[in-house]
């Protein structure tokens, strides 16, 4: 019963150590038949689905807020008064309904649920199957469905403990869980598998896919080359989306880093991936490309929509930088050395590659002075940076270590003022650490941005308490704020962009200080930015005139 999950998850909430974690997640999963043993595991990873699974509940926090409260005769102004208090809106549900008995579901009736809403056709559909889902729930089951459906249930559980319970419950290997969970992502098939010792049957297959390795952050180029040597391979670092291509030879399938499914929005990848011929899984990069690569604001055209119009090729052509090759042939390469993996990339794309189909450029280190050299030169390509990954490095799915290492340098800086402040997650979802900032335009603070990084535990602690102060109104989580507490914001690039009042936004912003020596009065002004973004245009052989139409600065 969802009632038997919830104990264990309150259990496991109140305990620090990981090790006492896991061990009441196996003794409970022990228990379980194999249906609920699915499921479970699933919601314990902290999400409605399976990772595989495609589907969404397709319900944001307004709609929970808004279903939660009218299923017990409350309105949405009453829950945001309990907001603040918790900084989570399950918690806040669950105060809610205090003192509400009702009798209890199966978690099959919750996965139910959840199902009907992946399937909802209308806003109102899912509004009225939510409700009556929050109708048939206590004070915990509300506040733990709520946690499920946002994907935070914050009891120190991540889909990496999960297995490890998995292999504690079923006395199996964790690599072998891990390696199964990869394979299948879907951490309840997992379960199963272990319970019946079945782990060695899974292998990678297509159409199924995989986490992607991660680059771990680097700085220092002495470093990155003391770390990886001489001979370690450099790769531009591409201003796109990332992207894993599957195809059998006839059919293609296109994912990005959250594993959905993207193929329609990249029809001239999928031409190109399909006369490959041959079954093989390719990691790489989608980025907007016309003889030279564009700004990411071209390619963000084609990311919301689910069919691509002949005129939005034209207008935001794409190609795939691929730099890794996973599978071939019926043979997973995971576990072979990186350059083996490249000579197969390259003897597949040399032999069948079509025009979008590109190798990353790809150069190999002979010193930290060529590290420096190498990121100019990606720079002046309209690239992020680099990353430099060691030769001999197996693909990690899901994973971050010092075989790869991105190396990123900010572009500048900007002076900026904060004007909303929203709650963070997991420890600091308690204070307001995710900041909208602004630049001036014409007497007017217009915004251009948002950041959560930079900040010490402690200025953000003492921030918290200067925004609730300047609050002038709160939607939710946001506080929209008095312009008062200005930013130093360092940043790698400058896109157009319609999303932010100033005309512009800043690619991968974070915070380097705050600027008590500064006033509101003293902020960067639009004209500054439209002096960096002209620059960068400039150092990369571009002209604002050059970009289409729509993309023109404002």
């Amino acid at each position: 019963m969802f009632s038997d999950f919830i104990v264990t998850a309150n259990a496991v909430s109140v305990i620090g150590s990981t090790r006492e974690k896991v061990r009441i997640l196996a003794d409970f999963l022990r228990s379980l038949d194999d249906s609920s043993l699915r499921q479970v595991a699933v919601f314990f990873s902290g999400s409605p689905f399976p990772r595989f699974d495609e589907r969404v509940t397709g319900v944001g926090w307004a709609t929970i807020a808004e279903s939660a409260a009218d299923a017990v005769g409350k309105t949405r102004d009453e829950l945001s008064e309990i907001y603040p208090k918790y900084a989570d809106l399950g918690d806040a549900v669950g105060e809610l309904y205090s003192g509400i008995s009702r009798p209890d579901l199966s978690v099959a009736a919750i996965a139910d649920y959840f199902d009907q809403l992946a399937s909802g056709s209308s806003p109102s559909q899912r509004s009225a199957i939510l409700t009556s889902l929050f109708r048939q729930l206590d004070a915990e089951g509300a506040r733990y469905v709520v946690k499920i459906l946002q994907s935070e249930t914050r009891i120190g559980l991540q889909e990496g403990l999960v297995e490890s319970a998995v292999a504690r419950a079923f006395d199996r290997n964790l690599e072998a869980v891990r390696r199964a969970n990869m394979f299948t992502g879907d951490i309840g098939m997992t379960a199963l598998l272990a319970k019946r010792d079945a782990l060695e049957s899974v292998g990678m297959t297509l159409f199924h896919p995989i986490a992607f390795m991660l680059a771990q952050a680097e700085e220092d180029p002495e470093a990155i080359f003391t770390t990886l040597g001489a001979g370690a391979i450099a790769d531009d670092k591409y201003d796109g989306i990332r992207a894993q291509i599957h195809t059998d030879g006839v059919e293609v399938r296109i994912y990005s880093r959250t594993l959905d499914q993207i193929t329609l929005r990249f029809p001239e990848v999928e031409a190109a991936a399909k006369a490959l011929g041959v079954p093989a899984i390719l990691d790489g990069e989608i980025v907007a490309f016309r003889d030279r690569i564009l700004p990411f604001a071209v390619l963000q055209k084609r990311l919301g929509r689910r069919k691509v119009a002949a005129s939005l090729l034209q207008d935001a052509p794409v190609v795939f930088f691929a730099f890794d090759l996973l599978f071939v042939r019926g043979e997973a390469l995971l576990d072979q050395p990186l350059r083996a993996r490249l000579s197969a990339l390259h003897e597949l794309l040399s032999e069948r590659g079509a025009g979008v189909l590109l190798l990353s450029r790809q150069s190999e280190v002979q010193s930290a002075e060529q590290i420096d050299e190498l990121f100019d030169a990606a720079r002046a390509r309209a690239n992020e940076g680099l990353v430099i990954k060691q030769p001999a490095s197996a693909y990690t799915p899901g994973r971050r270590g010092k075989t790869w290492l991105k190396y990123k340098k900010a572009l500048a800086t900007l002076d900026c003022v904060v004007t909303a402040a929203q709650y963070g997650n997991g420890k600091r979802r308690a204070v307001l650490s995710d900041l909208t900032f602004g630049v001036m335009r014409d007497g007017e603070i217009v915004n251009i941005g948002k950041a959560y990084s930079g900040l010490t535990d402690a200025e953000i602690a003492e921030l918290t308490e200067v925004f609730k102060a300047a609050t002038l109104e709160r939607y939710g989580p946001v506080h929209r704020v008095e312009p008062a507490v200005v930013l130093e914001i360092a940043f790698d690039r400058i896109q157009e962009s319609k999303r932010h009042k100033a005309g512009y936004a800043l690619r991968f912003p974070r915070i380097v200080r705050i600027r008590d020596d500064k006033t509101v009065a003293q902020i960067s002004t639009i004209e500054e930015v439209r002096r960096i973004y002209e620059w960068q245009l400039r150092r990369e052989g571009q002209t604002a005139e050059a970009l289409p139409d729509k993309e023109k600065k404002p």
